[in-house]
C-alpha cells in the first residue's frame, strides 16, 4: 500500500515535470501501487457482526433461532477473478462478552472429508477457513466435513521485536519459521514468522452433514459449521493492547472468509478452487489489506 506521504512526493514530482514526463511518472506510480498489492483495499466487502443476548450452542446445526437473528453474507465469489462460484458459501457473525462467534453453509452435493489429525493439511481437501487480522499479527483458521481443525499464529517478522510478541515465552524464535506467502511473496510487510503448534485457547468446533459424508451413491444437500472463538484467545493478536476486547459498537476489524475445493467448476468455468468473501486478485489468502471488513454492532439481538 501507497502511504499519503509517497503520494503527495510523486505528485509534486508530476507537476515538476513536463506534460509527457508527467504522464510517464503516474504511469510508474500506478504500476507500483498495483504491484504492491493484488487487491483494492477501499473496495473490499463488509459484514456486520451483531451482539446476541444468547450464545448459540456449538453442534454445527444452524436452524436455532439465535442464527436466524445474524446478518448473512453475500455469495463467496473465486479468490482470484471475483466471479460467481458454481456452489453457494455463506457466514454469519455473532459475539457477546465472552465469544466471537462464526457460522457458515457450504452447498456441496458430495461431502468429503478423509484428514482426521488436528493440522492435518486439510487445505488439500475441501475445507472452510476464517482469517482474524491484528496490527502485527494475523491468525489463520481451517476445518472440514469430518471438524478437522488446521490452525496457524503468523507475526510479521519486522514487527516481532517491537510489538511485544518476542517477550512472550510461546512466541520464543525457536517455535516460529519463516514464511512468505502462498503466490504473493512480495507483500509489502515482508515475511512472517508462523508458530505452526499453537493452539487458539479454548477454541470450540462443530460440524454437521447434511447428507452422507464419503458417499457418492446419493446427493448432499452440503456440511455447516459453527465456530466459538474466546475473545481471551482473540487478545493474543493485540499483545500492546491498542484494541478494545470486545469490540465497541462501530469497530472495524479485518477478517477473512474462505472456502477450497477439489471439485471444481466444469470448464469453460474459469474456477481457482478457491472462493472467499472478498476476492484477493491471487491465489493466497495471507494478505491482510485483501481482508473483508467486520463490522461490530453492539446493539444486541434478541
Amino acid at each position: 500500500m501507497v502511504s499519503t506521504l509517497s503520494r503527495r512526493l510523486g505528485l509534486i514530482l508530476a507537476l515538476s515535470l513536463p506534460l509527457s514526463a508527467a504522464a510517464a511518472t503516474n504511469t510508474v506510480v500506478e504500476a507500483s501501487q498495483k504491484s504492491r498489492l493484488p487487491c483494492d483495499p477501499q473496495t473490499a466487502r463488509s459484514l456486520t457482526a451483531r451482539r446476541t443476548a444468547v450464545a448459540p450452542i456449538i453442534d454445527g446445526q444452524l436452524e436455532k433461532e439465535v442464527w436466524s437473528k445474524a446478518a448473512v453474507s453475500e455469495r463467496f465469489v473465486d479468490l482470484i477473478s471475483g466471479e460467481r462460484t458454481h456452489r453457494d458459501t455463506r457466514v454469519q457473525l455473532l459475539w457477546d462478552d465472552t465469544h466471537l462467534y462464526a457460522a457458515y453453509t457450504i452447498e456441496e452435493p458430495q461431502v468429503r472429508a478423509q484428514l482426521t489429525q488436528h493440522n492435518d493439511p486439510i487445505y488439500t481437501e475441501n475445507d472452510v477457513e476464517l482469517f482474524i487480522a491484528g496490527d502485527n499479527a494475523y491468525y489463520e483458521f481451517e476445518i472440514n466435513a469430518r471438524n478437522t481443525v488446521y490452525e496457524v499464529f503468523f507475526i510479521w517478522e519486522s514487527a516481532y521485536q517491537t510489538s511485544g510478541f518476542a517477550a512472550q515465552p510461546e512466541f520464543a524464535r525457536k517455535n516460529l519459521q519463516p514464511f512468505n506467502g502462498v503466490g504473493y511473496t512480495t507483500h509489502p510487510r515482508g515475511m512472517r514468522l508462523g508458530h505452526f503448534n499453537w493452539r487458539f485457547p479454548g477454541l470450540r468446533t462443530a460440524v454437521h452433514v447434511n447428507g452422507t459424508l464419503n458417499d457418492d451413491h446419493d446427493t448432499d444437500r452440503g456440511w455447516t459449521v459453527e465456530i466459538a472463538l474466546p475473545w481471551s484467545g482473540i487478545r493474543a493478536l493485540f499483545p500492546e493492547g491498542k484494541r478494545t476486547i470486545p469490540p465497541k459498537n462501530g469497530d472495524e476489524w479485518a477478517m477473512d472468509f474462505s472456502r477450497f475445493n477439489t471439485a471444481k467448476a466444469p470448464a469453460p468455468a474459469k474456477d481457482s478452487g478457491g472462493w472467499a468473501l472478498n476476492p484477493h486478485g491471487i491465489w493466497d489468502s495471507h494478505v491482510p489489506e485483501c481482508f473483508a471488513r467486520v463490522r461490530f454492532d453492539a446493539e444486541t439481538s434478541r
